[in-house]
C-alpha cells in the first residue's frame, strides 16, 4: 500500500471510529431518542483515554523534557531536551484530541436529545460536563499547534472531510462561550444518579463540582489570552472572581481537584503501569528540577525523586552530544502506579492564578494570601505536612516590595511544581511568562529557543493540503518557532 493511500486510509478511519478503552462495557445505544451511544457510555472512556494519553506523550515525554523536569539519558541525537523535536511528534496528541472531542460533541448531542424526550435534568448535567471536556481539550489543542479544525472539525458524518483551520482567536471565543453555557447547565445542581455516578471518574456525579471546574479552567484560559488587549480578560477575570463571584463558583479545596485518580485496576489504571523498570529509570531528574526542592526543604522531594549515593541529586540539561554525565536521581518506581498523577486541574494551580491577577491589580485579592495558600496546599495535595517556618524560607517568602515580574516569577515557579505531570501546562505557561527562569546548557539546539509550537501532523500536507496551506500562509511556518496568536506582541 502506497504512503498516500495509508494517510488516506488512517484519515478516513479517524473521522468515523469511537473510542474504545479496554476495561470498559460496550457503548449502548439508545434508539428511541438519539443515533448517539448514551452520555454516562461516553464520559468515562473519553476522560481517561484523554488524561492517560497527556501523562504518556504530552507530559512524560515532551513537557518534562522540555521544562527540565527530567532527561532522557543516552547520549544520540534527536533528544527533546536539546530542543530537537521530530516533526512526527505531532501526530499522536493531535489524533487523541480529535477523536475524543468526537465523543464528548456526541456525549453532548445525546444529552440534549434524551432531554427534550424524558425532561431529566441529569442530562444538563451531561451537557455541562461535555462542555467544560469539549473546552479543556479544545484549548490543549490549539495552544499546541495555534489554529486547528474547530468549527468544521469532527463532522465527517455531515460530509466533511477536509475543516478549514479556524483562527486561534475564534476557537478562543467560542471556548469562553462552552464555558459559560456549561457554568449555565449545570447551575440546575441536578447529580448523576446512583447507577450513573460511577461513569464520572473525576466526581462520582457531583455537578456542583464539575461547575468549580469549568469556572476555574475558565480563569487559568483568560489568564492564557490576558496579554491580547481584545479579549479584555482582565474585566472578565474581575467578574468572576469578584464582582460576580457568587455566579462563578469555583475549586475551593484539594478535595476538589479534578484528578483522575488512578485506582491500578482496569480500566483505572495509569498508562505508566505496564512500562518495565529499566524503561522507566531512563529518565533522570535535572539540577533545576531537584535543587529548588532542596534548597526550600520541600517534603514532595521524597515522592518525586530516589536517593542517589545517599542524596537527592539531579544532572543537566541540554548537555551537549558526547558529553553525557553520570546519571543521579530518577522518578521512583512507585510513581508509575501514583493516583494523583491523574491531574488535570487541582486546587493549588488554582490559588497561584488568583494570586497572579492580584499581584497584577485586576482583583482586590490579597496575592500573599494566595500565594502562600497556593504552596501550602501544592505540599498537603501530596499528603505531606507543610514543614515548620517553610513559607519564611528565603527562596520562598513573599516580599511585598518587590517588583511585578519577580512577584510573576515566584509564583510560577511555584506553579511549575503544582503541575507536576500535567499534560503541557508548564510548557504553556512558560511560553505566556517566560518563567520559571531555566537554564540554558551548551547542547541546545534551535538556536537555544524554546519551541512555542508544535508543528503540524505531515499527513495534512496531503489529507487536507488547501486548508493546511491557508493555515500556514496566515499563522506562519510550520515549525517550532512560530508564535500562536496569544504570544504574539
Amino acid at each position: 500500500m502506497s504512503m498516500i493511500k495509508k494517510q488516506w486510509v488512517f484519515a478516513l478511519a479517524m473521522l468515523t471510529i469511537l473510542s474504545c478503552t479496554k476495561g470498559f462495557k460496550e457503548l449502548s445505544k439508545n434508539p428511541n431518542s438519539s443515533e448517539f451511544a448514551l452520555p454516562q457510555a461516553l464520559l468515562a472512556p473519553s476522560i481517561t483515554d484523554v488524561v492517560s494519553k497527556n501523562m504518556n506523550r504530552a507530559a512524560r515525554r515532551i513537557n518534562n523534557e522540555l521544562m527540565q523536569v527530567h532527561v532522557l539519558m543516552g547520549d544520540v541525537e534527536g533528544r527533546i531536551f536539546r530542543y530537537d523535536l521530530r516533526r512526527s511528534e505531532a501526530d499522536y496528541n493531535w489524533n487523541n484530541w480529535f477523536l475524543q472531542l468526537t465523543n464528548f460533541k456526541n456525549m453532548y448531542q445525546s444529552a440534549e436529545d434524551l432531554l427534550a424526550v424524558d425532561g431529566d435534568n441529569a442530562n444538563k448535567t451531561y451537557m455541562g460536563i461535555a462542555l467544560i471536556c469539549q473546552a479543556w481539550v479544545a484549548s490543549l489543542l490549539t495552544d499546541t499547534y495555534g489554529d486547528v479544525p474547530y468549527f468544521e472539525a469532527n463532522q465527517g458524518k455531515e460530509g466533511i472531510l477536509m475543516p478549514k483551520f479556524d483562527k486561534q482567536q475564534d476557537i478562543y471565543s467560542d471556548i469562553f462561550n462552552k464555558l459559560e453555557q456549561a457554568n449555565e447547565h449545570l447551575k440546575v445542581n441536578t447529580n448523576l444518579p446512583g447507577d450513573q455516578a460511577g461513569s464520572d471518574p473525576i466526581y462520582g456525579g457531583v455537578a456542583l463540582n464539575w461547575r468549580k471546574l469549568g469556572n476555574s479552567l475558565y480563569l487559568r484560559l483568560l489568564l492564557r489570552v490576558s496579554g491580547k488587549a481584545e479579549t479584555n480578560a482582565s474585566t472578565k477575570i474581575k467578574e468572576i472572581v469578584q464582582t460576580n463571584a457568587a455566579n462563578y463558583p469555583l475549586i475551593s479545596s484539594n478535595a476538589e481537584s479534578a484528578v483522575l485518580r488512578w485506582t491500578g485496576t482496569l480500566p483505572y489504571q495509569s498508562p505508566f503501569h505496564t512500562l518495565r523498570d529499566a524503561e522507566w529509570n531512563l529518565h533522570k531528574l535535572t539540577n533545576f528540577f531537584v535543587d529548588n526542592l532542596k534548597d526550600w526543604g520541600d517534603p514532595r522531594i521524597g515522592r518525586w525523586a530516589t536517593l542517589s549515593q545517599g542524596e537527592y541529586a539531579g544532572i543537566p540539561s541540554g548537555y551537549p552530544v558526547g558529553m553525557a554525565p553520570t546519571s543521579r536521581s530518577a522518578l521512583p518506581l512507585a510513581l508509575k502506579t501514583e493516583p494523583l498523577l491523574g491531574n488535570i486541574m487541582n486546587y493549588a494551580e488554582l490559588q497561584l492564578i488568583l494570586a497572579e491577577v492580584a499581584a497584577r491589580g485586576w482583583t482586590d485579592g490579597n496575592a500573599r494570601e494566595h500565594y502562600e495558600t497556593g504552596i501550602v496546599n501544592g505540599i498537603t495535595f501530596w499528603g505531606y505536612t507543610v514543614p515548620p517556618n517553610y513559607l519564611n524560607g528565603v527562596y520562598i517568602k513573599w516580599d511585598e516590595d518587590e517588583g511585578l515580574s519577580s512577584k510573576i516569577e515566584r509564583i510560577q515557579l511555584q506553579k511549575y511544581y503544582a503541575l507536576f505531570f500535567t499534560d503541557f501546562e508548564q510548557w504553556f505557561e512558560y511560553r505566556r511568562t517566560g518563567y520559571p527562569e531555566l537554564p540554558k546548557g551548551a547542547g541546545l539546539q534551535n538556536n537555544g529557543e524554546m519551541p512555542v509550537r508544535i508543528n503540524y501532523p505531515i499527513y495534512l500536507q496531503s489529507t487536507n493540503r488547501d486548508h493546511y496551506d491557508e493555515a500556514v500562509a496566515r499563522q506562519g511556518a510550520d515549525d517550532i518557532n512560530t508564535k500562536v496568536w496569544w504570544q504574539q506582541p
